[in-house]
């Protein structure tokens, strides 16, 4: 990989920052219905607490299921056009619900909406891998997903506002407007030119691109670990705030937020400067550790604490984990790695709550964390053993052609 200094373009394009703009508003609509759409699925709409969280978590089925394909579709049709189709579609989608009243309408709302986040999302993803300078695709990543977390941090806020004003209605127009603002941002960024574009390589008209993009699988694995415990610690620990006490169990989270951020405001060029799959190894540690804490954690300072280091952890996961993906990935081929690494994030996320939710219940919270610790530490076991497979490789064989 290129040392920073070997850029010699700037990162703060007017592209990158539209991208960043952009995703800042599809994000602060993602926020809003995280508020919203829970409410309305057990107000308006009559459903009970079940079909409240299947509607809520419907789109991820679709969003996995399409990932591989919304890649394919972003490396041979070009990545404009996916940003822009799937935050339209999620605008008329977002629009639909003011027309449902029973939550079976809701869940199939939610189930297209899988179709716009795939393809917005992983297009998105490879749009910045390209606008960014060799060797600052880390930094770019980092930056970028500031958005993302301000997004679904302050996207509850208002959605609360917006429904004590004028109801769900109001809510569901300001998210649909905000992904027309997405919308429109990704249509007026320009698309770098990809310079191994043509026959063969995955350009208009080339050979089918790969579904799964094979050199990513290895680095997802752990990269799974890390989501599993810090997506079962985000699900469990304000439960577990009340539980040992803590004054305002908000306060875990934010911590845990503002960490996250903090990391990736300051530490924002590491992944770059310092081999990416050990900064990889290193957030997972750091995940692990915090977790441990966590579980041993049985007062509100030891549990804020926990969330400090998680938070760390975090913070250095995401951006080392798609710098990895990147690093040497082709131009062609970038929607294909960024479906992949999506897929990866769905897993984790997904899983996480869900195993940690089966352990908790008969062991406890703490026992739950434990898990997490588990998966986190064998994440940070793989991903070293992986740089050491890695580098046998290189030296074993010619450039490039290491798996």
């Amino acid at each position: 990989m290129s040392s920073p200094a070997a850029g010699v373009s700037s990162l703060w394009t007017p592209d990158f920052i539209r991208v960043t703009v952009m995703d800042l508003a599809y994000f602060l609509a993602a926020g809003i219905l995280i508020y919203a759409l829970p409410l309305y699925a057990v107000g308006p709409v009559g459903a009970d607490e079940r079909g409240a969280g299947v509607a809520f978590g419907a789109f991820t089925i679709t969003a996995l299921l399409l990932r591989p394909y919304a890649g394919r579709l972003t490396d041979r049709l070009g990545r404009r056009p996916l940003m822009v189709a799937g935050a339209l579609l999620a605008a008329a989608l977002t629009l639909c619900f003011l027309l449902t009243s029973s939550i079976a309408a809701v869940i199939a709302v939610r189930l297209a909406s899988g179709v716009a986040e795939a393809a917005f999302f992983v297009a998105g993803f490879a749009m910045l891998a390209d606008l960014a300078p060799q060797g600052r695709q880390g930094e770019a990543l980092s930056l970028n997903s500031i958005a993302l977390y301000l997004g679904i941090a302050l996207g509850p806020i208002a959605a609360e506002r917006l429904i004590d004003l004028s109801g769900f209605a109001a809510a569901f127009w300001a998210a649909g407007l905000l992904c027309l603002v997405a919308a429109a941002l990704a249509w007026m960024t320009t698309e770098p030119p990809r310079e191994d574009d043509g026959p063969g390589t995955g350009g208009l008209g080339a050979a089918p691109a790969q579904l799964i993009h094979r050199r990513t699988l290895a680095p997802s694995v752990g990269f799974i670990g890390g989501l599993l415990a810090s997506s079962g610690f985000m699900a469990f620990c304000s439960i577990r705030a009340g539980e040992v006490g803590t004054a305002t169990p908000s306060l875990v989270l934010m911590t845990y937020g503002a960490t996250v951020i903090g990391v990736r405001l300051t530490l924002a060029t590491i992944a770059d400067r310092v081999p990416a799959l050990r900064v990889l190894a290193a957030g997972l540690a750091v995940l692990c550790s915090g977790a441990l804490v966590a579980a041993l954690a049985g007062g509100p300072a030891l549990l804020v604490a926990a969330a400090a280091v998680i938070g760390l952890g975090v913070g250095l996961l995401t951006p080392a984990f798609f710098a990895t993906v990147f690093a040497d990935v082709a131009p062609s081929q970038r929607g294909a790695a960024a479906g992949t690494a999506s897929m990866a994030i769905d897993l984790g996320l997904g899983i996480g709550p869900i195993l940690l939710g089966l352990v908790a219940a008969p062991l406890g919270i703490p026992a739950a964390f434990v898990v997490g610790a588990a998966a986190a530490g064998l994440g940070a076991v793989w991903t070293v053993g992986l740089m050491a497979r890695r580098a046998a490789a290189v030296g074993r064989l010619p450039a490039g052609s290491a798996d």
